[in-house]
């Protein structure tokens, strides 16, 4: 063999077995890799490699557990395959992730008629506090999270006015605010608090005219208004509505050129001077009012500005000093630093730029928009609505998490609503003092590269309460501590024995870290990993490591190399009805240790006779001999697994009549017991007799049966014996019974019988009556030839005329 070819081989070895030669922290296992956590595949090093793995990897710390030719990583492998080796559970390194509950104060039980008066840090809305977690790889831990809404909870409010010129009219109104709104929001917290602060514009071109006169007064014509400036903090959050009055009535209009307002820059420091505003750790509200666009970052090149801004406060007798010098802030960085310091944004806008601000309120969480009529006389119940909105929603979020770990919400709100994914996060329609709930689940994938503790805050949106979580992740096993450094049992020195195998230093490898990454030679290696000369390398079934063969793994962790040379494995045996050694044996380098009472090469042969009892307690019924459990019967005309059937001989038919009865047609003596006793043969149903199988088709005998049932009919079928044990009777599935009298014929000839008898009658009735007509007539004709009077006279006729002769008229007659 090619020496260089030696060369390349052990070291691809080298780093397909030890994966990284990285020092203490050991490989860390992308989970894709492992194709559903297979332990086994992982070739953990040591046992904090393992528990790394998966949840369900462990690790045999017993030092005799390997066998010959195995490696150190198959000590890593699910808990009941360790078992199943030979590892006691005793000896299995499995340590189980936990969660333990630091600070656990109740939520606040408040009501707004009780005198008593709660500082804001005295009031509790989220319960637990604190957590600590113990996180083990790929083992998830959760934990329920209770939120409530407390009643009279403090508010500062803070309102944001656009001091342009077209806001002129809107500032009268907002000169008496603060006694109104005071008295307004006594209705929802009796601890309210309101500050003021306005904004213009950048104070360069071209935002605003920089002549002199311009600076002195932006407005035309006879306006007296102030000179332009970016933003004023006019009102430090104060419990005095009255002094909110006073002053905001003191402010001035002022100007700039164009429409879009530099209202970013005095959100910016509105947010992050909290000193300066007078923000306590209560419930921030931001009133942002105006009837224009906004600037934000890159508009600030238009004047020349190019650094970005800072989100930093620069507020100098509560004036923003630098607008000049920093650029307007960019929607993200708004929101996080909004988000950081729990604030609620209402965007009280005009109808016009309502679009604009309600796609700018999908981009800041916990915020709202309100139409502001033209003078902001609806003012005061634009904020009413828009917190009450804002207030009946609760959304958790958290901060960054270490890299490989995960958390999932699952929200349990108002009236049972479960919410998971992103609505999981969230709960709305939420009143003061109802209680909703959350199940967080945290994970880890891997250890971090230090395996230090991290700690994450989860907080409700707008609240400055939140939950902190200490992480501490498990990445080393308990048996490490107690590991021997320098062990003489690592090849004098080389490793530190732990958990039953060594760990080897920096630049060591092999079982017993025997071997030097550096001082190899190959030649010797190959021939102490050959059988003999004529072999492969460790059979071709594993790698020569050091002069040792490390067997290679299977895709099936049950299935291993074994031997000296990697030239036994346990799946290789005869198999029997599919199944390794019959499943009555184990397989030891490809022959098969039967279990007790088995024998055979696949040990597939029974040596128990009591399967070859028949009823008669005789072995197969005197007519045949037990193998391998199994009856083989001397006399053809017996069959079954005890020789005890016989299909041809007489009484067959009779014998199973009634269970084919039932069966096949739910009716005989056994209809009520069919299925307890008759269901010993396999029924098939064919349409007629020339159906059903021939007995010169068939390989085993059959029997053909013709059987009458109670109501004289006949049904046919055939019963068989297949292989000897799979009885089968095919019958037709129609009953072959007398014919009965048809009603419908007989009705209808007696029906015609009568009708035609009525007819015949009636013509025979109608012929004498004609022969009658004709014998009279006949005779009538008769008579009248044989008559003797005169046909010219009636005899019987007399005539009406009378003569008479006058006498003494001649013998002239008169007609009278």
């Amino acid at each position: 063999m090619n020496p260089i070819y030696n060369v390349v081989h052990y070291f691809l070895t080298i780093v397909d077995h030890r994966s990284a030669l990285d020092g203490e922290s050991g490989a860390v296992y992308d989970a894709n890799f492992l194709n559903g956590s297979d332990c086994i595949k992982a070739n953990a090093q040591s046992c904090g490699e393992c528990i790394q793995v998966a949840e369900k990897c462990g690790w045999c710390t017993d030092a005799d557990f390997l066998k010959q030719g195995e490696s150190k990583s198959a000590r890593c492998d699910e808990l009941k395959s360790l078992i199943t080796k030979g590892c006691s559970k005793a000896k299995i390194e499995n340590p189980r992730g936990s969660i333990s509950i630091d600070k656990d104060k109740p939520v606040t039980n408040r009501k707004k008629e009780v005198a008593e008066k709660l500082k804001p840090d005295q009031i509790t809305q989220i319960q637990p506090q604190k957590l600590s977690l113990n996180l083990r790889s790929g083992e998830a831990q959760t934990f329920k999270l209770k939120f409530k809404r407390a009643e009279d909870y403090p508010i500062d409010l803070y309102y944001l006015m656009d001091l342009s010129f077209s806001m002129k009219d809107d500032l009268e109104n907002v000169k008496n605010l603060g006694t109104d709104l005071m008295r307004e929001m006594q209705e929802i917290t009796s601890d309210f608090r309101i500050g003021f602060g306005s904004f213009v514009e950048k104070t360069v071109m071209p935002y605003i005219s920089t002549t002199p006169a311009r600076l002195l007064n932006p407005c035309t014509s006879n306006e007296n208004c102030t000179s332009p400036f970016s933003y004023k903090n006019v009102l430090k959050l104060t419990e005095n509505g009255q002094q909110f009055n006073s002053l905001v009535s003191k402010q001035q209009i002022s100007g700039n050129l164009d429409s879009p307002e530099g209202g970013f820059d005095a959100i910016m420091q509105v947010a992050v001077c909290g000193d300066a505003i007078g923000w306590r750790n209560v419930t921030r509200l931001l009133v942002f009012s105006t009837d224009a666009g906004f600037h934000f970052a890159g508009d600030g090149k238009l004047g020349g500005i190019v650094l970005p801004n800072d989100g930093k406060c620069h507020l100098e007798n509560n004036m923003y000093t630098m607008s000049h010098y920093y650029d307007y802030p960019s929607i993200a960085h708004l929101v996080q630093k909004l988000s950081d310091n729990n604030i609620q944004t209402i965007f009280a806008v005009t109808e016009e730029f309502q679009p604009v601000y309600k796609e700018l309120k999908n981009l800041i969480p916990k915020s709202a928009v309100g139409t502001l009529s033209s003078n902001s006389s609806n003012v005061i119940k634009l904020i009413i609505d828009s917190y009450n909105s804002l207030s009946s929603e609760v959304i958790l979020e958290n901060n960054k998490v270490p890299e490989g770990v995960s958390i999932k919400y699952k929200s349990i709100c108002k009236n049972g609503v479960v919410g998971t994914g992103e609505n999981g996060r969230k709960c709305s329609n939420i009143s003061i003092g109802d209680e909703v709930s959350f199940d967080i689940t945290i994970e880890s994938q891997k250890c971090p590269s230090q395996g230090k503790s991290e700690t994450i805050r989860i907080k409700p949106l707008g609240f400055n309460e939140d939950v902190e979580i200490v992480l501490n992740f498990i990445c080393e096993c308990e048996c490490s501590k107690g590991g021997e450094p320098l062990s003489k049992i690592c090849h004098n020195g080389n490793g530190t024995f732990e958990c039953g195998a060594c760990r080897c230093n920096e630049g060591r490898i092999g079982r017993l870290c025997e071997c030097s990454t550096d001082e190899v030679r190959t030649d010797d290696l190959d021939g102490n990993c050959r059988k003999d000369n004529g072999t492969d390398i460790c059979s071709n079934n594993g790698d020569c490591v050091c002069g040792t063969c490390e067997c290679k793994k299977r895709e099936n962790p049950e299935e291993r190399y074994s031997g000296k040379f990697c030239d036994c494995d346990n799946f290789n045996c005869d198999r029997s009805n599919n199944k390794l050694c019959g499943g009555h044996g184990r397989c030891e380098c490809r022959v098969c240790i039967c279990d007790a009472n088995y024998t055979g090469s696949a040990c597939d042969c029974s040596l128990d006779t009591s399967t070859c009892l028949a009823a008669n307690k005789q072995i197969c019924n005197g007519r045949g001999t037990c193998e391998c459990g199994v009856c083989k019967c001397t006399n053809p005309k017996f069959q079954g697994p005890t020789c005890e059937i016989c299909p041809t001989c007489p009484g067959v038919c009779a014998e199973h009549k009634e269970c084919v009865q039932c069966r096949a047609f739910e009716t005989g003596e056994k209809k009520d017991t069919c299925q307890r006793d008759c269901s010993y043969f396999n029924l098939i149903r064919v349409k007629d007799r020339d159906k059903l199988p021939q007995p010169a088709d068939q390989s085993y005998p059959l029997s053909h049966c013709k059987e009458r049932d109670a109501n004289d009919c006949w049904f046919y079928y055939t019963y068989a014996v297949r292989n000897d044990t799979m009885r089968e009777v095919y019958v037709v599935e129609t009953l072959e019974c007398p014919a009965g009298p048809d009603i419908i014929p007989i009705v209808a000839g007696v029906v015609a019988g009568i009708v035609l008898i009525g007819l015949a009658l009636l013509l025979i009735w109608k012929l004498l009556m004609i022969i009658h007509d004709r014998r009279e007539f006949a005779k009538f004709e008769k008579e009248k030839m044989n008559a003797k009077w005169d046909t010219q006279e009636n005899p019987i006729y007399k005539s009406p005329i009378n003569k008479f002769q006058n006498p003494s008229y001649g013998r002239k007659g008169v007609v009278l």
